[in-house]
C-alpha cells in the first residue's frame, strides 16, 4: 500500500437502494462516508421501467429516476459518490486496505457492502431486446402491469413456483415453461401450482426465442416460441409478460475467502443484524437477501447497516 492512502471512517460498496440510504443515514450521523457505485450505479432497479411498489411514490416512478433522487439525497448530506468499483479488500485488520479500479488506495474503519445481486437470464438476444418491455425477472415488481393478460415462466423451482401463483391471481393465464418433466420446487409449491387452474404447465419445453413489435424506443413483446427437448417440435405461445425464474447469482466474489458466504454466495449476517463476520463489515440488500429481495426491504437493510455502522465505530472510541 502506497505512503498516503486516504483513511476514512464508512466505505460504502455498490449502490442501489441499499447503498444509497446506508450513505443516508451514515451522512447524517457525520461519518463522511465514501461511496463506489460499482458496475451498475444504481442496481437493478436501473433496468426497471415503472417502480409502483416503493412509498412516497403515488404516481409511480421510472428506476433511473428514483435511484437519481436516492443519490442526490445521499450527495446532499455529505457523501461523496464516486463512480468505479473497488477491486481488491484486505479484511485481516481494521482499518482495512481498500483498492479502487483505478488503482486508489483507501483504509476505512468500516464497509458497508451493497453490491447487489444479479438475476440470471436465458441469454437469448431476443430476451436481452425486450427486457423492460416484456421481459422481466421479477413477478412481484412488475407483475401489476400485466393484469388480465397471457403471460409466461421459465423455471421450475419454488422461486418459479411462487412467481406463477402469484401472477396467476392477476393475469388471464400463465404458462410454465419447465425443461424437465417435474418440478424442483417443494411439493407445497407444486400443489400449489397444480391446483391454481389458469396455470399450465409446458414440460420439457425450452425457450428458443422471444418476438413482439418495436416503434422507435418502444418495444412490446408478443409471443415465444417454444421448442420440446424430447420430441424437438417448435411451439408458439402468444403472451405479453415473460418472467425469468431461474435464480439470482449474489454479486460477493470479491469477498470470497473474506466473509462467509452461503453455498450459492449469499453474504451470511447475523439474525437481526446486519454483521458480517469479521467486525466493521456489514452488509445490505440483495447481497445478503435472498428471500424478499425488494427495493424496501434492501433500503431497510441500508439504513441497519449504516446505524450498527455507527454504533460499531463508538463503541471503538470507547
Amino acid at each position: 500500500m502506497s505512503n498516503n492512502p486516504e483513511h476514512i471512517e464508512c466505505l460504502i460498496i455498490g449502490s442501489g437502494p441499499a447503498g444509497y440510504t446506508a450513505a443516508i443515514y451514515a451522512a447524517r450521523a457525520d461519518m463522511k462516508p465514501v461511496m463506489y457505485q460499482g458496475i451498475q450505479p444504481g442496481g437493478q432497479l436501473t433496468t426497471t421501467t415503472e417502480v409502483e411498489n416503493f412509498p412516497g411514490y403515488p404516481s409511480g416512478i421510472t428506476g433511473p429516476e428514483m435511484m437519481e433522487d436516492l443519490k442526490n439525497q445521499a450527495e446532499r448530506f455529505g457523501t461523496d459518490v464516486r463512480w468505479g468499483m473497488i477491486t481488491e479488500v484486505d479484511a485481516s485488520a481494521r482499518p482495512f486496505k481498500v483498492k479502487a479500479d483505478d488503482g486508489k488506495e483507501i483504509l476505512a474503519e468500516t464497509l458497508i457492502i451493497s453490491t447487489g445481486a444479479t438475476a440470471k437470464y436465458l441469454g437469448l438476444e431476443s430476451e436481452e431486446k425486450f427486457k423492460g418491455g416484456g421481459v422481466s425477472a421479477c413477478a412481484t415488481c412488475d407483475g401489476f402491469f400485466y393484469k388480465g393478460k397471457d403471460v409466461a415462466v421459465v423455471g421450475g423451482g419454488d422461486t418459479a413456483a411462487e412467481e406463477a401463483t402469484y401472477l396467476a391471481k392477476l393475469c388471464n393465464k400463465v404458462y410454465l415453461i419447465v425443461r424437465r418433466d417435474e418440478l424442483r420446487a417443494s411439493k407445497a409449491m407444486q400443489k400449489r401450482v397444480m391446483n391454481t387452474p389458469n396455470i399450465e404447465v409446458l414440460w420439457n419445453h425450452e425457450t428458443k426465442e422471444l418476438f413482439g413489435t418495436e416503434s422507435g424506443f418502444m418495444k412490446a413483446l408478443n409471443g415465444v416460441v417454444l421448442i420440446n427437448n424430447k420430441t424437438h417440435e417448435e411451439k408458439v405461445i402468444d403472451i405479453e409478460g415473460f418472467f425469468v425464474a431461474i435464480g439470482h447469482k449474489p454479486n460477493s466474489e470479491l469477498f470470497e475467502g473474506v466473509l462467509d458466504m452461503d453455498e450459492t454466495g449469499y453474504l451470511i449476517t447475523r439474525p437481526d443484524s446486519t454483521a458480517t463476520n469479521v467486525p466493521g463489515i456489514f452488509a445490505c440488500g440483495d447481497v445478503q437477501d435472498k428471500i424478499f429481495r425488494q427495493a424496501v426491504t434492501a433500503a431497510g437493510t441500508g439504513c441497519m447497516a449504516a446505524l450498527e455502522a455507527e454504533r460499531f465505530l463508538a463503541s471503538q472510541n470507547d
